[in-house]
């Protein structure tokens, strides 16, 4: 599948085969583009985590969306094509050091906050595969608790 997907994307003109990235949430698999065009600093901060695994776990403030705590690389990184209000599927990362390191997951309504109030995220993935799970996967790991999750570069 990731094969053919990755052919899709590269005809439509959106990006190439290294913009794929896989993401598994638990039983949940989806394939998201990086935001090279619009985050390039961003993308390459999240390039060099890569291969990433952690714990997805439902937001506290934020409302339909799912975070992933890491700890970034030794650099904080300024806001780049950055929002508070994510759409589901438009995945953020933070690291700027008034709340945690984190990757933000939205699958419903969402308004990115910290226990120090509204916070900003930089938008650097948007997943175009596997949307239509969002919302199960949300509500798993609301009612079921932490899922492990993994990020990997889907071919190169």
């Amino acid at each position: 599948m990731g094969e053919k997907l990755a052919s899709s994307v590269e005809k439509r003109g959106r990006g190439s085969v290294d913009e794929l990235i896989e993401i598994r949430v638990g039983d949940f698999r989806f394939v998201a583009k990086l935001e090279s065009g619009a985050a390039p600093r961003t993308c390459k901060f999240f390039m060099d985590l890569l291969p990433f695994s952690g714990s997805a776990l439902h937001c506290r403030w934020s409302g339909e969306s799912i975070w992933v705590p890491f700890t970034p690389p030794g650099w904080t990184l300024d806001f780049e094509n950055h929002t508070s209000f994510p759409r589901p599927g438009q995945i953020l990362i933070y690291a700027q050091g008034f709340s945690e390191p984190e990757i933000l997951m939205p699958y419903g309504a969402c308004a990115f906050n910290s226990k120090v109030g509204q916070i900003a995220g930089n938008h650097f993935l948007t997943i175009e595969s596997g949307t239509s799970g969002l919302a199960d996967l949300g509500h798993d790991v609301l009612w079921k608790g932490a899922h492990e999750v993994s990020f990997r570069l889907l071919s190169r």
